[in-house]
């Protein structure tokens, strides 16, 4: 019998006793990196804040500085704007996204500071720092390097860092990247769009 028509067959069949031919689930492109892990680090509330605290949800993470003049802010306007567009579309499935904001800088960027940011961007976003180990520590458990370098004026510095956005699944697990460019559309416009498409791609809905 021609395979075509034997699996029309089967479907049929399957149908008719009011079952669903299974659905083939696509695995994320990051599936088995060995991207994340434990870590224990203190958000902008001045709360100890650790992998655990994350445990159930997915997260939205980006590791960066509040001092960065430019890149940094604009990141994450787009990661939050993309959030937001997602929540438009599956409200309830998008307040299970965690939005997560690691400095590279805790130096400068103490819990006060990180609250003054993340204000800015989204009312659920988290700011996290901690002690230089501490953030040693957890930019190598999501392969983020990063490193001081001097800035315009005298006693000024930047950090260098890896323009990175994960979303891990609730598990911890890493699921993919997010973009931060369309190549099709203007950056401030696709961008967004982009970020809620993915978001839209890999995150399951609520059972």
């Amino acid at each position: 019998m021609n395979r075509i028509v034997f699996s029309c067959l089967i479907a049929t069949a399957l149908a008719a006793c009011g079952a669903a031919p299974e659905q083939v689930v696509e695995e994320p492109p990051l599936a088995g990196a060995t991207i994340g892990g434990p870590f224990a680090l203190v958000d902008h509330t001045g709360k100890d804040f650790t992998e655990k605290d994350l445990l159930g949800k997915y997260a939205l993470v980006y590791f960066g500085y509040s001092y960065c003049p430019d890149i940094c802010p604009v990141d994450m306007q787009r990661l939050t704007h993309g959030l937001n567009t997602f929540a438009k579309q599956r409200p309830v499935d998008a307040a299970r996204v965690q939005p997560i904001f690691v400095t590279v800088d805790p130096e400068r960027d103490t819990p006060q500071e990180l609250a003054r940011f993340v204000k800015a961007f989204h009312p659920r976003l988290v700011g996290l720092t901690g002690t230089p180990e501490q953030i040693k520590a957890a930019t190598k458990a999501y392969a983020v390097s990063y490193r001081k370098q001097p800035g315009s004026a005298p006693d000024t510095y930047l950090m260098a860092h890896s323009q990175l956005a994960y979303l891990m699944d609730p598990e911890g697990k890493p699921v993919a990247l997010l973009p931060f460019d369309n190549p099709s559309t203007p950056a401030d416009e696709g961008t967004p769009h982009a970020v809620a498409a993915e978001l839209a791609r890999w995150v399951r809905p609520a059972a």
